[in-house]
């Protein structure tokens, strides 16, 4: 029998919304799992309304949803929730990312998935988790990112640390999720015994970031307080961002990638400086280091001649690229990571691509994102056996809703 892809054959319903959850769910889509994404009525997944909007469609949401079924119904009426019972007797993979406690009050938590379909592997994605005394505080990737305290090590000692322009957190939770359920089914196979509940927060997902913060704190007694250091590592020297000729580059040389980088600047001197003849001493004068290495960069007329040198000695480098410059690298759009897209509702855009590759499946899905309750009817008939008749019924009674967004 033929895959069309590594999960194909798993359903998931999909109760998530934002960032990491529907992430993650569509990761398992590219996948080839069959994605059921629930929305509730009247305006659906809240991240429809987020830019860029095209004709009342949102860009944002289509890069998030790639590849996913749509069911939206009224969760207030119980016809929903008995439907929403029956998919989850339908379902391998449940996931959700309401604060705790919600998805019990709607009347589908963990103790009644279990129940009605105890193969189910439910996935509880939230800021905090499912225990703890700050369980219930409602959260999102920059409270999480504070409360672990990485926050604390971005940006320069003497300002306020900055918001990172990106989700880091709620993407590295979506993979921490995917990695989880994907266990829980290989589990589950192997020992055919019945699904589990996952609960993962962005919170531990964050404090697990730190490679070595958190150990050199403990192990020192708390003698070493890791804290920001701007624009150079504060462990390791030399390793940071430099000024170039028109902008910035970043450079790491560790072990003997030190002596390249000396080699490279013709400074083979600086190898047996009293300064910089070790790396505790390159650490403790680091500001001297990027000086000098600051000031050889500097000769050259262009970032990228600068960039040939170091490379050519095979010292780590890379350019400071901004998402425009990034979206239009031909590396990054050779292998895929940046991907064009065509929707039916916002036309041709380009989205990160998928980021994980089997040599099994080297070309990446035709997918799209769905309208809302785009597949009421598909679903329904499909998994439930309803009729046309009984959709219509359900339709005209507002428990079943669709929009052409």
């Amino acid at each position: 029998m033929s895959h069309r892809h590594v999960l194909d054959g798993v359903t998931v319903l999909d109760f998530t919304q934002f960032i990491a959850g529907p992430a993650c769910t569509r990761l398992m889509a590219e996948m080839g799992a069959d994605v059921i994404k629930i929305e509730f009525a009247p305006g659906g997944d809240l991240c429809r309304v987020l830019p860029e909007i095209r004709d009342g469609r949102s860009a944002y949401f289509v890069q998030h949803n790639q590849g996913k079924k749509s069911v939206c119904l009224d969760i207030r009426k119980p016809e929903a929730v008995e439907l929403l019972k029956g998919l989850v007797a339908e379902a391998d993979v449940v996931i959700e990312n309401f604060s705790p406690g919600v998805i019990g009050r709607l009347g589908l938590g963990w103790d009644v998935v279990h129940k009605v379909n105890p193969r189910a592997i439910m996935c509880s994605i939230s800021a905090f988790g499912q225990s703890g005394p700050l369980k219930d505080l409602p959260g999102f990737d920059y409270i999480a990112q504070a409360f672990s305290g990485v926050t604390s090590m971005i940006g320069t000692p003497d300002e306020a640390p900055p918001i990172v322009g990106l989700a880091v957190g709620d993407m590295a939770t979506a993979i921490s999720s995917l990695a989880a359920i994907n266990a829980a089914l290989f589990h589950r196979e192997r020992t055919g015994g019945d699904g589990q509940h996952l609960d993962i927060s962005l919170v531990d997902v964050y404090f697990h970031c730190h490679e070595l913060n958190v150990q050199s704190y403990s192990m020192s007694g708390g003698k070493n307080q890791p804290m920001r250091s701007g624009n150079h590592h504060p462990l390791v020297a030399p390793l940071g961002i430099f000024k170039a000729p028109q902008g910035y580059i970043v450079v790491v040389a560790l072990g003997d990638q030190w002596n390249r980088l000396c080699r490279a600047m013709g400074r083979e001197d600086l190898l047996q400086d009293p300064r910089f003849d070790d790396g505790p001493k390159r650490l403790a004068n680091r500001e001297a280091l990027a000086a000098i290495i600051e000031d050889w960069l500097a000769t050259f007329e262009t970032d990228r001649a600068a960039l040939d040198a170091l490379e050519k000695a095979r010292v780590p480098v890379a350019p400071v690229l901004t998402v425009a410059e990034a979206t239009e690298h031909p590396h990054l759009i050779g292998r895929g990571t940046v991907r064009e897209i065509e929707d039916r509702g916002v036309g041709t855009f380009r989205i990160p691509g998928m980021p994980l590759r089997f040599s099994e499946f080297p070309e990446p899905l035709d997918l799209t994102a769905p309208f809302m309750g785009e597949h009421n009817t598909d679903v329904l008939t499909g998994r439930l056996g309803l009729d046309e008749g009984r959709i219509a019924e359900l339709t005209g009674a507002g428990v079943l809703h669709s929009r052409r967004i």
